[in-house]
């Protein structure tokens, strides 16, 4: 190693030390949080229907976000769920609002020689029409003996009044036996003429969905399966392997009426987008042709697996979850996907253990829920400690001081930059960390190892 390769390597161990004593952004607030989840009993009869009802098994998964009303998914993990499908008033002052089935009761209750209205949901989306828009995998007893017990189907009610609008049944032809459908994306620009974008992560693939034409088809790339090196995970000291296919989308308008959607598989660094105009027309959508339209934008970097996404329209930032840093990120899609022109806006390793959705309102603010999910599936959750939590922040405010400012300025020309970038960001990595209190030796010290290993390259 020469002299002058010294230098860099003792000021990175030194930011090292001043970057753990850093704590952690403060830009979103704890708006709500459980130990574990209560449901609002209208009477003891009501209870009584439920007799299979287990407390430890509900865990919150997926948000929406409407005027009056938070909507929470809880997927039938287990048997012991009341209801996938819930809400809570945004007017409820209590830091630990109890549940109530949505539409109602009934839509959730077995019943002898029936399934209910709604089986298992893992996420949902409100559109602009006033419409929500459930994706139910049609699976139960996830976890322990997994048993489809109807097909995977989009429900659509009607928000106004809670009326079921229609159901799709999504077709034979356009799942697999390992079929998952975990995420959702809508595109509303007309209420006539509405598309829903339905992520199977099992698969893997993206069935399209037309509201006018009451029909949908499947598109199938191999951008949507996982990345066989980004198959294990490292959730606060829970190692474990998943091999899950396309899962986040994130939606940019386009000034031609379509959209750019931005969207990666969970179990990969990467992320990829095509336009919406291609996936629109079945014909092109499914053509072996279409290989070239869709586009690899680059990588999230190290532990950068990444579940939800969602893009702002106010702002035209893109902000995901780190599933493996507990942490929210965001990214400017007029810049290059290049791990310098990503940030940090939110990572907490005692709070924010495994952020699980994320939405942004009507009104600008972003919404995250986090859940412990792989302590809840490999381990267990401690009924005395608060396991899930809904934040809530200012998607403007908590994009200042980053990259993702619309202040901020332009990438840098020098070809070194990214080098020396891509371990600010391993280092800022570490800060996250370290800055909750809870850190994994392992996690520590593979960020170490990384940080080291890039400035030998560079510098000897």
């Amino acid at each position: 190693m020469q002299a002058k390769s010294i230098i860099p390597f003792f000021y990175v161990l030194l930011q090292c030390h001043f970057w753990m004593m850093i704590v952690a952004s403060d830009k979103l607030d704890v708006i709500y949080q459980w130990k574990q989840l209560e449901y609002e009993w209208p009477s003891n009869d009501t209870e009584l229907l439920f007799p299979g009802y287990k407390q430890e098994d509900n865990l919150p998964l997926g948000l929406e976000i409407t005027s009056t009303r938070i909507f929470v998914t809880v997927p039938r993990w287990r048997r012991g769920v009341v209801a996938s499908l819930n809400y809570f008033y945004r007017n409820d002052t209590r830091r630990s609002p109890s549940l109530i089935p949505y539409p109602s009761w009934e839509a959730h209750q077995y019943e002898a020689g029936s399934v209910p209205e709604i089986i298992s949901t893992f996420r949902i989306r409100a559109d602009r029409c006033e419409r929500l828009w459930v994706l139910d995998t049609g699976f139960t007893d996830i976890l322990d003996s997994p048993e489809q017990q109807a097909p995977p189907a989009l429900l659509i009610y009607d928000l106004r009044d809670d009326r079921l609008l229609r159901k799709f049944v999504i077709p034979e032809d356009q799942r697999t036996p390992d079929s998952l459908f975990a995420n959702i994306a809508v595109e509303d620009y007309s209420c006539e003429d509405t598309f829903a974008y339905l992520a199977d992560l099992g698969g893997p693939g993206l069935v399209v969905y037309s509201w006018k034409s009451e029909k949908s088809w499947l598109v199938k790339h191999h951008f949507f399966h996982p990345d066989p090196q980004a198959e294990e995970f490292n959730v606060s000291g829970i190692s474990f392997q998943w091999t899950d296919g396309l899962f986040g989308m994130g939606l940019a308008s386009i000034n031609d009426g379509y959209s750019m959607m931005y969207f990666h598989p969970l179990s990969s660094t990467m992320e990829y987008s095509v336009s919406t105009k291609l996936l629109r027309d079945p014909e092109r959508a499914t053509s072996l042709d279409n290989f070239h339209e869709f586009h690899a934008l680059g990588s999230r970097g190290h532990n950068g697996q990444s579940s939800v996404s969602f893009l702002d329209p106010n702002t035209g930032v893109l902000f995901y979850a780190l599933a493996s840093l507990n942490a929210i990120a965001c990214w400017k899609p007029r810049n290059m996907f290049k791990i310098e022109q990503q940030d940090f806006i939110y990572v907490d390793n005692v709070t924010m253990i495994f952020p699980n959705d994320l939405k942004i309102d009507q009104s600008g603010n972003i919404w995250i829920l986090s859940d412990r999910l792989p302590a809840f599936m490999y381990s267990r959750l401690d009924p005395e400690d608060y396991n899930f939590r809904i934040f809530m922040g200012s998607a403007k405010e908590a994009i200042k001081g980053t990259v993702c400012s619309t202040n901020s300025s332009s990438i840098s020309n020098n070809p070194y930059d990214s080098m020396i970038e891509e371990k600010n960001v391993h280092l800022k990595r570490l800060k996250t960390v370290q800055n909750s209190g809870y850190v994994c030796n392992s996690e520590l010290i593979s960020i170490l190892i990384t940080v080291i290993t890039l400035f030998v390259r560079t510098f000897i």
